[in-house]
């Protein structure tokens, strides 16, 4: 009886292998495709936060992979340093534009500010020159 069992765990044993590993195609497993980043960022256009967030990169055994997580973020990297650059430039020609002509770099001028004979501080310009602030 004991032989009987053993025999026949052995043939079903066999017999799933078999059903597994794909015994009707010479016994190989099938290629699996590589588990590869397609890059789904656009190339096209620049990239936004959408794009970021719905960026999933394929996971191996040890974490992810070191090729695709560089390409991304040398990606990223570069549309930083393009932004960074832009804004950089847009900001020269905006302090450009608010240079008035004939004054310069745009920097304030040294010396005492001129002020009319009647200013004070603590006076508006529209209130009289005899008003002394005290609300009475």
């Amino acid at each position: 009886m004991f032989l009987f069992l053993l025999i026949t765990l052995v043939v079903v044993v066999g017999a799933v292998t078999l059903a597994v590993v794909g015994g009707g195609d010479g016994g190989q497993l099938s290629e699996a495709p590589p588990d590869r980043l397609d890059d789904p960022l656009p190339a096209d256009r620049p990239l936004d936060r959408d794009d970021v967030e719905a960026l999933r990169l394929p996971m191996t055994l040890r974490g992810y992979r070191m090729s695709d997580v560089d390409d991304v973020l040398g990606r990223l990297g570069a549309e930083l340093a393009e932004r960074d650059a832009r804004i950089a430039e847009l900001e020269e020609a905006l302090a450009g534009a608010r240079t008035p002509a004939g004054f310069g770099d745009g920097k304030p001028a040294e010396g005492p500010a001129e002020y009319p004979p009647d200013y004070s501080p603590d006076r508006p310009a529209d209130y009289p020159a005899d008003f002394d602030g005290s609300g009475a």
